[in-house]
């Protein structure tokens, strides 16, 4: 009998981005090696899914910021109940349906492993919203002592857990990029510099902005590009106007706003930039960082993501937080001869192709749940008692 594995994640955006294009994936490669398993999240915009694995589930009564779905709740309950479950995986915190799987779990002893998305960094611990404390203490805390195995992308994820008091086994586990094949990049007197990815104060696009400020007479033949949207989340609302306004009272020059890019189009913004930035506050992995590197694109992302390899693989920046780093950091790649960043971006695509395919990834989530079942097997290397 195939081993049954149930990954629960609050939604599955349009842009498939982020976890709504790694966690399908995992479950991808856990079909290829022979699992059954299956994908649940909630249906926010009764827009479906063609995803042949996943199950949506309507949003239950109360607000809808909480994530209700009794639905989902029963959905597995009665799998758990038949023993037609024998892993559970859930993506996230915060909402009611990452609370399920920890019930279920109690409830049945099926084994639960947890994959916090960054939802236990320092600085979404401190942003948010003001029911986030007693949400804590009264339900997500309770919660993920129920875990037996969390899953970080980075040592800083496992940080994270680790100062938030929780002693559960850690497997540290990146997440995976698919490498497209790719055509030349495009040849012109114009050079960008692009971010791209959802619009929220976390992700520091103001800061940016800011810096953009002071380098933008020093390099007339270069444009900035922004390009998503702050509609995916409720505490972003109002952040692209806030942006347009901040980029209008500094003087911005060769600024452009762009509406979000999927598929063929978001890789081509990646390929056709010269630089890309992510001068994010937090995050536990970065799929825009990889996308990016994959398409040949040299990189400068601050140490709010876990991306040192940017310096070690001689594909991009790791810098400080702050406006003044960026500028540092945008100064030498703007300045750079155009076949040095192009050695730094093939550097970077060889980097991804190396170490981040999908079917290695997929191989350890795989060790990992065996491990889970069976402990007389050896315990992964990638799995941190301590």
């Amino acid at each position: 009998m195939r081993l049954r594995c149930v990954h629960v994640l609050p939604a599955l955006s349009i842009q498939a981005s982020g976890p709504s294009y790694t966690v399908p994936r995992i479950c991808e490669e856990l079909v290829s090696q022979g699992y059954d398993a299956r994908l649940l999240a909630m249906d926010w915009n009764s827009h479906g899914t063609d995803i042949p694995f996943a199950t949506l589930f309507p949003v239950g009564f109360g607000p809808r910021r909480l994530g209700r779905s009794p639905q989902m709740a029963k959905w597995l309950r009665e799998r758990a109940a038949s023993g037609r479950i024998d892993i559970l995986h859930n993506h996230g915190m915060w909402q009611m349906n990452s609370l399920y799987p920890a019930w279920t779990a109690r409830s049945f002893g099926v084994p639960l492993v947890h994959s916090p998305r960054g939802a236990l960094s320092q600085w979404a611990l401190r942003h948010g919203s003001l029911l986030k404390k007693p949400f804590w203490h009264l339900l997500q805390r309770p919660a993920l002592e129920e875990t037996t195995c969390f899953h970080a992308t980075a040592d800083s994820e496992y940080e994270d857990i680790r100062r938030a008091g929780l002693s559960q086994p850690v497997a540290i586990i990146p997440n995976g990029i698919d490498v497209p094949e790719m055509s030349a990049k495009r040849r012109s007197a114009d050079r960008s510099v692009l971010f791209l990815g959802r619009l929220h104060p976390k992700k520091g696009i103001d800061v940016l902005l800011q810096a953009w400020q002071s380098v933008q007479q020093e390099h007339p033949a270069w444009n900035l590009r922004v390009v998503g949207t702050d509609a995916d989340s409720r505490a972003a609302t109002g952040y692209l106007e806030f942006l347009k306004a901040l980029s209008s009272e500094l003087g911005l020059l060769r600024v452009e706003f762009v509406e979000p890019l999927y598929g063929a189009a978001k890789m081509s913004a990646y390929r056709d930039a010269n630089v890309f930035v992510l001068p994010s506050h937090s995050e536990n992995f970065g799929v825009t960082v990889a996308e990016s590197l994959s398409m040949c694109t040299p990189t400068i992302v601050t140490k709010g993501a876990p991306w040192s390899g940017l310096v070690t693989e001689g594909a991009g920046w790791w810098i400080e937080h702050g406006v003044q780093p960026l500028v540092d950091s945008l100064r030498e790649a703007m300045a750079m001869a155009d076949e040095t960043r192009r050695q730094m971006g093939e550097h970077g695509r060889s980097w991804m192709q190396r170490d981040f395919a999908w079917p290695a990834l997929g191989e350890k989530l795989a060790q990992t749940y065996s491990w889970l079942l069976d402990r007389e097997r050896p315990k992964p290397d990638f799995v941190r008692l301590d």
